[in-house]
Order: C-alpha cells, then sequence, then structure tokens
C-alpha cells in the first residue's frame, strides 16, 4: 500500500473528484439497467443500451481510471503528473460531455445534441492524452508497465476520434462504410486498447503490491503487450480497408494469446503471494480475471462468422460479450480496486501529520467492511441473475437483476462517500 505514496503524488483535489463522479455514475447506470430490462433481451443497437454503454464506458469505467490514474502515474512513471491545473479541466469538461453525450442516446438526439457532446468528449479525452504523454516524457523510468499505460492512452485517442467521426456522420452522412462497421471499430479500440492495456498495466503493479508477490517474470507482460497491440492492430486495418474478412477469428486469437499471457501472470503473482488471505477487495480483483475469459469465449464465437449462427442468437452472443466486459470484467474491478487506492489517499489526508503524535485508524477503517462484503454478495447475484435474464430472454429475470445491481450501486455509494467524507478520529497515544 505505501507503493502509492510518494512525493509526487497529485492531490486528492484532482484524484477524489474522479471516484466521486464514477460512484454516481454506477448508482446512475443501475437506474437506467434497472429501467431498461426489454432493451437487454432483444437487438443490441438500440438508444437506452447506448445509453447504458456509455454511462458504463465512459461515466463509470473511464472517470474512475482517470483518477486511479493520477494516483498511479508517480508510482509506474515515476515522476510527477505532468499539469494539475490540465487535470481539472480535462475533469470538468469530460463530465460536462459525459451526461450531454448520455441524454443525447436516452432521448435519441443523434442530429443535434450528440455531435455537440462529441466535441466536449473528444477534446476533454485529447487533454488526457496530452497530460499522459508529457507526464511518460518526464520520466527516466520507461519499462513495459508504462508502455501499457502509453500505449492505451494512443487506442483511447483513436476511439474517441473515430467516435467523434461517427457522431458527426449522424449529422453529414460522410462515412462511406454503414455505422455498424465503424461502431465495431470503436467498440474494440476501447474495449481491448483501451479498457485491456489499462487495467493490465495497472493491475501488473497492483497486484503483486497487494498479494505481496515477489520476483515475477515480466516477459509475460511484454508478451501480453505485442499480442494484443498487434492483432487489434491487424483488426482494426482489417476492418478499415478490407471491411472484414475471413482472417478477423485470426486477428481475435492473437489477441487472446496476449490475454493469456497476462492471466499468466496474474495467476503467478497469486501462486507467490506472500498476503495468503484475500480480503474483499482483491476477491473481486481475482473476480474479474477469471470472468475475463467468458467475453474471450464469446468474442472468439462472434468472430467465426463462416458458422452462419441464426441472427437472434448471433445478438445474444453480442449482448453477453458486452455485458460480461463492462459488468462483469470491469466493474468488479474497480469495485475491489477502490477499496484498496482511496481510503489510503484519504488516510494520506486526514492522518499524514498525526503519525506518531496519536493512535490513528488503519485505511480500511475507514468504510463499513461488513457492507463492502454484502456488496461483493449482492454483486455476484446481480450478475447471475443478470446472464440468467439474458441468455432465458425473460425480461422480469433481467429488471430482477438489475435492483440486485442497484442495491450493489447503493452500497458502493455509502461507503465511498463515507470514505471521501472521512473526518479525524484519534485517540491520543499518551
Amino acid at each position: 500500500m505505501q507503493g502509492l505514496a510518494t512525493e509526487n503524488a497529485p492531490s486528492p483535489g484532482v484524484v477524489v473528484p474522479h471516484f466521486i463522479f464514477a460512484a454516481v455514475s454506477f448508482l446512475a447506470l443501475s437506474i437506467m439497467v434497472l429501467l431498461s430490462g426489454d432493451s437487454f433481451t432483444g437487438y443490441f443497437f438500440q438508444p437506452h443500451l447506448l445509453a447504458i454503454t456509455h454511462v458504463a464506458a465512459l461515466g463509470w469505467g473511464t472517470m474512475i481510471i482517470f483518477g486511479a490514474l493520477y494516483q498511479l502515474i508517480p508510482v509506474i512513471f515515476e515522476t510527477s503528473l505532468y499539469s494539475e491545473k490540465l487535470a481539472h479541466l480535462t475533469f470538468w469538461m469530460y463530465g460536462a460531455g459525459i451526461i450531454l453525450m448520455v441524454f443525447a442516446f436516452w432521448t435519441s438526439d443523434f442530429t443535434l445534441l450528440l455531435p455537440i457532446a462529441g466535441v466536449v468528449v473528444f477534446t476533454a479525452l485529447l487533454f488526457f492524452t496530452f497530460n499522459v504523454f508529457l507526464s511518460f516524457q518526464k520520466s527516466e523510468k520507461k519499462n513495459i508497465k508504462s508502455l501499457f499505460i502509453g500505449a492505451s492512452a494512443i487506442w483511447l485517442l483513436l476511439t474517441a476520434l473515430l467516435g467523434f467521426l461517427i457522431a458527426l456522420n449522424y449529422r453529414y452522412n460522410f462515412l462511406s462504410q454503414s455505422h455498424f462497421l465503424y461502431l465495431k471499430m470503436h467498440a474494440h479500440m476501447g474495449i481491448a486498447g483501451w479498457f485491456l492495456l489499462m487495467v493490465f498495466g495497472a493491475a501488473s503493479t497492483l497486484i503483486p503490491m497487494f498479494l505481496i508477490s515477489h520476483q515475477m517474470n515480466e516477459k509475460k507482460l511484454s508478451y501480453s503487450f505485442y499480442f494484443i497491440n498487434a492483432g487489434l492492430a491487424l483488426l482494426s486495418l482489417d476492418w478499415l480497408i478490407l471491411h472484414g474478412t475471413q482472417f478477423l477469428p485470426v486477428y481475435g486469437i492473437i489477441i487472446v494469446t496476449g490475454i493469456l499471457f497476462f492471466l499468466s501472470y496474474v495467476h503467478e503473482s497469486y501462486k507467490k503471494r506472500l498476503r495468503k488471505n484475500l480480503d474483499f477487495g482483491m476477491k473481486h480483483t481475482m473476480i474479474a480475471m477469471l470472468a475475463l475469459f467468458l467475453p474471450v469465449v464469446l468474442g472468439l464465437a462472434a468472430s467465426q462468422q463462416f458458422i452462419g449462427f441464426e441472427q437472434t442468437l448471433l445478438w445474444k452472443i453480442i449482448m453477453l460479450y458486452g455485458f460480461s466486459i463492462f459488468f462483469m470484467f470491469i466493474t468488479s474491478i474497480i469495485l475491489g480496486q477502490t477499496y484498496k487506492t482511496i481510503p489510503f489517499i484519504i488516510w494520506l489526508v486526514v492522518y499524514t501529520d498525526m503519525v506518531g503524535k496519536a493512535k490513528t485508524p488503519l485505511p480500511k477503517e475507514l468504510y463499513s467492511e461488513k457492507l463492502a462484503n454484502w456488496q461483493l454478495y449482492v454483486y455476484l447475484l446481480a450478475m447471475l441473475t443478470m446472464l440468467t435474464g439474458i441468455i432465458s430472454g425473460i425480461k422480469l429475470i433481467v429488471e430482477a437483476g438489475g435492483l440486485f445491481l442497484f442495491v450493489t450501486a447503493i452500497l458502493y455509494n455509502i461507503n465511498v462517500f463515507k470514505i471521501v467524507f472521512h473526518k479525524a478520529s484519534i485517540n491520543s497515544e499518551n
């Protein structure tokens, strides 16, 4: 845990607002799921599902990654964040853009509000990428973990650029191919290029740190990095230039090979751990790593065009593919790592000056462990129920899963706000 504390760490005012926005976004996401049960049992390209996907991807996943990354840059790059002022500007612009974009999707305002939201979000992501790369440039330590972060920022910018062009195309209709082709590129650049590389880069530092694992084989990380980037580059170029060929499954296998190398690294860390008992934060993280096998299998199945899936079955596979990525992999790892990062950040703010002068609480005492454990159990119930609902196509079961997800979000928000607004509680050592 002490690895998160360096003299180069940014001020809490840079990091904490991202966790607050993300927590509220998770709550909003659960409400939207609860109100859209029928959207999960039909065709995947629907306004409400697009809104839900972008809340999950932008307001929940990406926002909290931004906050965590600002804290991790001094650890991974061994240098300070280039500009805290730019980070503040990025947060406010990005938050406003997310709200506009989600409202545009939810209300089907594709020709007026969506392009405006696209401009705002793309500009904010451009600022973020600029800040990360100038921080990277300052660093004297260039290793495979920092390469994961740098490459993910490039893929994020490409994802945002393509998304911006798709948004403009709704109004001006200038793209030569179908929206679905560009949406596939947009989604996979974001999923494999941004989320996977960023999560893998951060987790390659955090998982061994929290498990207390030493002498890790970092060649596995190198193989993971190059396989994922090579496969995704080939996949994107195939779609862009050739509009999808019979080689798509090959690119998928290359990406999956990279994922398996990373999972092997995680397994090695788990086997070498000195901390034998996992807390609920690391349980969530390990669940996320196991859950990653589901989208891997579903993604490879969806790429096998020659099998000739019946149309409704293909839609269901794609629906499960997206659901397993955003709600099972990304959400689970965030729910776990939140409790490994934000309590320590707040603890540093409140108690650093009191160390040695008074008995201070541990970072884990800043939140309710009982609520966090309940959060884990209700979350697992939500995932099981929603998977059953999507597979069976029964709206009522999906809505039941949405209700469990809503309870999960409530429990998570209670603890996040309990941490963020924690006041000093000390006992004199004299």
